[in-house]
């Protein structure tokens, strides 16, 4: 379980409400809560940093930056390679993992997908986690079975 007040930094991939809609609930228990949203997000505050280019955020840690103007993925390095937590995919999947590959190698690719259908993206992806709003989880979970992991809140991933 993680306690709200535990949290020192959110992530915002882009602000659509169905992913920023916590945030002001998050901000009444924890007002000095760091935000790292896209250059383009509508909300102000002393605590939001606004991304456009890429950046590390921490070590093994970084922001693919604004891409598209409107949306950025987070990117984590870990042993097997990185990892990429997108929102909703709508820079496109391509551009995504690309930005992302400046780091290094995409081992892993979690998030919502939408509207993707250009499926031999993957093919190089050890781990595929479709999730929120992609609309092909079963052709992707067709194609690649072994790669497929069911994502979901509060499903732990072993990364």
């Amino acid at each position: 379980d993680i306690k709200p007040e535990s949290i020192d930094e959110v992530f915002i991939s882009h602000d659509h409400w169905d992913h920023v809609g916590g945030v002001p609930d998050l901000l009444k228990v924890k007002p000095d809560l760091k935000i790292y949203v896209p250059e383009s997000y509508g909300s102000k505050g002393n605590n939001i940093v606004r991304i456009k280019e890429s950046i590390e955020i921490h070590e093994n840690m970084w922001s693919t930056g604004e891409l598209s103007g409107i949306e950025q993925s987070l990117v984590v390095k870990t042993e097997r390679g990185l990892v990429v937590i997108d929102g909703c995919s709508h820079p496109g999947v391509g551009n995504i993992l690309r930005a992302a590959s400046q780091f290094g190698r995409v081992y892993a690719l979690i998030g919502g997908l939408h509207g993707f259908r250009e499926f031999d993206l993957l093919k190089d992806l050890e781990l595929v986690c479709p999730c929120h709003c992609t609309q092909h989880i079963s052709e992707i979970k067709r194609l690649y079975p072994d790669k497929y992991v069911e994502g979901g809140v509060g499903r732990i991933i072993e990364l």
